[in-house]
């Protein structure tokens, strides 16, 4: 169980496979939230854990509260298991699965791998919903647990990148790479912020490296919104795009365009 100082030494450290390891019993962790019916998460019907910790402080992020593991609700991977087990019927009947996504699941990497190694047990579709900046974090025998990666890129130049989020880009596209080597379908999200996002020359760069990459089968382009904002006051932090409108129309699909001009299938 990583404090959040710990966690900040540990971001840029690569987790060493040692060898086919069994997965514990039960794995300590915390959880901010869970949805049961998610229908954006994946595919089919799924059910959302959504993991607290996260040392990504992007200016768009509804779920500031999510971002100390510690302000998240302690459980374990036994009791995670047992709370989806009892839903497995309905999410392979509705074709879906379990998605993990946070906060940052790859901030708690071997309670994302336990509840993952069970989810496949019980014969389930496993998503990971990450930005990739801790993509070192997840071992081959994690990966090899998920069968969907969704990778949110949230910009392609390392100053947009840095000024969104707070940390570096590079190691997101590290991770891209590695998922394309390893053929591991990937989904690209991407948050289309106006004045912040919306920078074509960055978004026809990363519709050619998301093309090259091979193994990216949909690019979600998401509108920007605001309903996450009181909670930055809640949390204490002031908000900083409260005037920022959502997309027009005509630069959502001017965008998504840009990733079709690519061969990319979009939504």
């Amino acid at each position: 169980m990583y404090t959040d100082q710990a966690n900040a030494g540990y971001a840029t450290a690569a987790r060493k496979p040692s060898g086919l390891r069994a997965v514990r019993p039960a794995i300590n962790g915390w959880v901010h939230s869970t949805e049961i019916g998610g229908a954006v998460d994946g595919p089919g019907i799924r059910y959302v854990l959504f993991l607290a910790g996260c040392l990504l402080r992007c200016q768009y992020c509804h779920n500031p509260d999510s971002w100390h593991m510690h302000h998240g609700k302690p459980t374990n991977s036994r009791e995670v298991l047992r709370d989806i087990a009892a839903y497995t019927k309905f999410l392979m009947h509705a074709h879906g699965g379990v998605t993990l996504s946070g906060g940052e699941p790859l901030v708690q990497p071997d309670f994302t791998h336990a509840i993952l190694r069970g989810c496949k047990e019980m014969g389930l579709h496993t998503a990971l919903d990450t930005a990739g900046f801790l993509g070192a974090h997840a071992d081959d025998y994690l990966l090899a647990d998920v069968d969907l990666v969704l990778l949110d890129i949230k910009a392609f130049s390392e100053a947009t990148y840095h000024a969104l989020t707070g940390v570096a880009l590079e190691p997101t596209l590290v991770f891209a790479r590695r998922l394309a080597a390893m053929n591991k379908p990937v989904w690209l999200r991407y948050v289309l912020v106006p004045s912040l996002t919306d920078k074509f020359d960055e978004i026809e760069g990363l519709a050619a490296f998301a093309r090259a990459l091979g193994n990216v089968e949909r690019v979600d382009v998401l509108p920007f919104h605001n309903m996450g904002a009181f909670k930055w006051a809640d949390v204490g932090v002031p908000y900083r795009l409260g005037d920022t409108e959502p997309p027009s129309q005509e630069l959502l699909a001017r965008t998504r365009a840009a990733f079709r001009s690519q061969g990319l299938l979009t939504t």
